[in-house]
């Protein structure tokens, strides 16, 4: 029987030939997007070793590792540097010792007046002028970091050489004696943008959950291939079972022509995987391209995409051909199929109801919420395909009741007697708009409740060098006031608009926006700053009739950012004349810019030389960003599901129209034979694959805010936000775009329904 199934799988004419080719293209698409997410999980784990000794000096070294007796200590000092919105890792480090450690990807320590670069900083600093960035990093190059010390190809990250002396006693430095190998996934330091390694955990439930919302196009797609010229097939079964072939023959050679297409799909998605691999190397979805090689492999992993795709296929093929089962007479015996009952709105049901039960039932741990959500959505999407043909059949019979127009009540009648056909081709399309909307309904509403800010700053542009206290390891003096010099440099950089230095406060001014601190907390002071330095801020920048000197927040840098804080119209005044104000410590500095990378960059290289031992300076828009980069990620993956789920789906579409057209040639052929023109049969065609994708898309679009309402209730107790233009924009145009796939088959009609093809057969 095996045999007599090849020899018929591959001898069936265009018609099978088409129907192996479309299996063997969706199968080729599931299986390069499911090795695309094995092999971006394995190179997020292989990108956080990497990353692991960037952690070194902190609490993790110290509890993870027991100090080496026979090395001598090291210095280390880490900072988180930057280049036009670009991250740049800092690492200081002195040697006390021959012994003491080195860091991964260095042939040896760099001495005073030494750094090493990795490649993509090297590039970058060949291709910068040095007043921007070079001159940050006294002496000369020693070297390159080797790959082994790098997460990603763009990694911009240099170890400078200092002396013992330098780094004794500075802020945020310690003596280390091991360099950390395991990296955690959670960091709570000032450097936690620089030392911090992924949530591989995490990272590998996200890209699974996207996995499965992009697989289960692919999935609709390939049941829909399976049954392409199901009709004709029937027949051809009926005739051998006629001759005497048993109902397990003739579906073991119906799983057989599926499960060839699955294999040959299969060798095919591993040849698109290794085509697109760099590309997808280059996604950004830890903060940072992996490395080519990084995604590759396991032979566990390429065992079981092999094998289990296909028996996955077959049998999901034996399944969708259930009906080839029946007798020889039941193929021309063929009665109208029992309509749905309402009963398939229960599994639907249960999925709102089990996210509903979770409201204020949350697990604590990880695991836990994920045994909780991921099932409970998955129900959701099932559900949605359960009900679909129920509602198509509801909305056939509204639609055949209230009208009188033939091509409405024909295609009315038609998916109201067989609504499962009807639904089967637009469910693909249905199941994209509810994760569409549960994507966006989410991502809406953590960016509307985190604060996340939509070009609102002020100072936007401006450089901020802050040399507060409140967040270092250990105490230290505050650096004294920038001389006369520096001022002077800062003053002279095109672009600058004005240089704000925020002094240490030793009349204790509260802080005017918030004076009163939490219960058990000192208060918060202000900063004092010159009211002629902030006549030039681009923002609030009152003070009091006749003043030297005012108070401020000290986030004043921040301005804009905040909706929730009540600026007052004018700042305090602060009794300190100009003269002594200059010579107080600074807390920080602003400068504000007109946003240019030259204007931007020269000044923080200024600042960093003025202040080497001090946190590099930032601009608030770098500090927005990495605030929000896990939402930006999120963001980004939901776009990738948005953009994969709907070609895929108008993909089954047009097959499964086209299947249809192919298996109703001879009826409506014989409907033209009899007067019915050509356009209303269009009509006709239009209406049965419109109909129900109208019908069902607001449920799925209903489901997927409900689903998106009940998981924001359960795990973050806020409610959903109305989505912004683009989702609707998005939405409507998926629509339309699929109404014109439905269009496209059309042309097929006239060829089909020719005088001749309504011959007797």
């Amino acid at each position: 029987m095996i045999r007599l199934a090849l020899r018929l799988t591959v001898a069936g004419g265009r018609e099978a030939l088409v129907r192996l080719t479309v299996i063997a293209a969706a199968v080729a698409v599931g299986v390069a997007l499911l090795l695309s997410t094995l092999a971006a999980v394995e190179a997020t784990r292989g990108q956080n070793d990497r990353n692991a000794w960037l952690n070194t000096g902190g609490q993790f070294t110290q509890s993870r590792h027991a100090r080496a007796a026979d090395a001598d200590p090291l210095w280390w000092l880490l900072r988180a540097d930057h280049y036009d919105g670009r991250l740049i890792g800092r690492v200081d480090v002195a040697a006390t010792g021959p012994e003491s450690p080195v860091p991964p990807g260095l042939p040896r320590l760099p001495g005073p007046g030494e750094f090493y670069v990795s490649p993509a900083l090297a590039a970058l600093l060949r291709a910068t002028p040095a007043q921007e960035l070079a001159d940050r990093y006294p002496g000369h190059r020693a070297g390159t970091i080797g790959r082994s010390a790098l997460p990603g190809p763009d990694s911009l990250i240099v170890v400078v050489g200092r002396s013992p002396g330098d780094l004794a006693g500075k802020a945020g430095a310690t003596r280390v004696t091991t360099i950390e190998t395991r990296s955690p996934s959670r960091c709570n330091g000032p450097n936690c943008d620089v030392a911090a390694g992924i949530d591989a955990d995490g990272m590998a439930l996200i890209l699974s959950v996207v996995a499965v919302a992009l697989i289960f196009p692919v999935l609709i797609l390939t049941g829909t291939a399976s049954r392409l010229a199901a009709a004709r097939r029937e027949q051809r079964f009926a005739a051998m079972r006629l001759v005497g072939a048993t109902p397990g023959q003739v579906s073991l050679i119906a799983t057989i022509e599926s499960a060839v297409a699955a294999v040959a799909g299969t060798a095919m998605g591993f040849g698109l995987w290794y085509a697109l691999r760099p590309l997808v190397a280059r996604a950004d979805l830890t903060g940072t391209p992996f490395f080519t090689e990084d995604m590759s492999l396991g032979v566990g992993e390429v065992l079981l995409v092999a094998f289990g795709v296909p028996v996955a296929a077959a049998v999901a093929a034996r399944v969708a051909l259930r009906r080839v089962r029946v007798s020889p007479l039941g193929v021309t015996r063929r009665a109208t199929p029992r309509p749905p009952r309402a009963w398939r709105l229960i599994p639907l049901a249960l999925g709102l109801g089990q996210l509903w039960w979770v409201v204020g039932r949350v697990p604590e741990d990880t695991g836990g919420q994920i045994l909780v959500f991921v099932p409970a959505m998955l129900v959701v999407l099932i559900g949605l395909v359960f009900a679909g043909p129920w509602l198509t059949m509801a909305g056939a019979r509204l639609l055949v009741r209230f009208t009188r127009r033939p091509a409405l009540l024909v295609a009315g009648r038609r998916l109201a007697d067989d609504p499962k056909a009807g639904f089967r081709a637009v469910s693909g399309l249905v199941l994209a708009l509810c994760v569409t909307s549960t994507a966006v309904g989410i991502i809406t509403a953590v960016v509307a409740e985190s604060g996340v800010p939509e070009d609102k700053a002020v100072f936007g542009s401006s450089v901020v060098a802050d040399y507060g206290r409140q967040f270092r390891h250990k105490p230290a003096p505050p650096p004294p006031a920038p001389p006369t010099a520096t001022r002077a440099r800062l003053d002279s950089v095109p672009g600058v608009r004005g240089v704000l230095v925020i002094h240490t406060n030793p009349l204790r001014i509260p802080d005017p926006v918030e004076p009163r601190p939490p219960k058990g907390q000192p208060p918060i002071l202000a900063g004092l700053v010159s009211c002629a330095e902030l006549a030039r801020m681009p923002a609030h920048n009152n003070c009091r009739a006749g003043a030297e000197a005012a108070a401020i927040p000290p986030d004043f840098s921040h301005f804009g950012m905040r909706e929730d804080r009540a600026w007052p119209a004018v700042w305090p005044a602060a009794d300190i004349g100009e003269r002594r104000l200059r010579t107080l410590p600074v807390e920080g500095i602003i400068v504000t810019t007109d946003g240019s990378t030259a204007a931007v960059e020269r000044v923080r290289t200024i600042l960093a030389a003025a202040y080497p031992d001090e946190l590099p300076p930032y601009t608030v828009a770098e500090d927005s960003a990495q605030r929000w980069a896990d939402i930006e990620g999120y963001q980004q993956l939901a776009t990738v599901v948005v953009a994969m789920s709907f070609p895929i789906a108008g993909c089954g579409l047009a097959v499964s129209v086209a299947g249809g057209l192919g298996e109703r040639k001879r009826p409506f052929a014989l409907l033209r034979l009899t007067g019915v023109p050509l356009r209303t049969l269009r009509r006709v065609v239009l209406l049965e694959s419109a109909a129900p994708l109208l019908i069902v898309a607001a449920l799925a679009i209903g489901t997927g805010f409900l689903t998106a309402q009940l998981f924001l209730q359960a795990q973050y107790g806020y409610s959903i936000r109305l989505p912004g233009a683009g989702y609707y924009g998005m939405t409507l145009a998926g629509i339309v775009v699929s109404l014109a796939v439905i269009a496209s088959t059309l042309p097929l009609l006239r060829r089909i329904t020719e005088p001749e093809t309504a011959r007797n057969d």
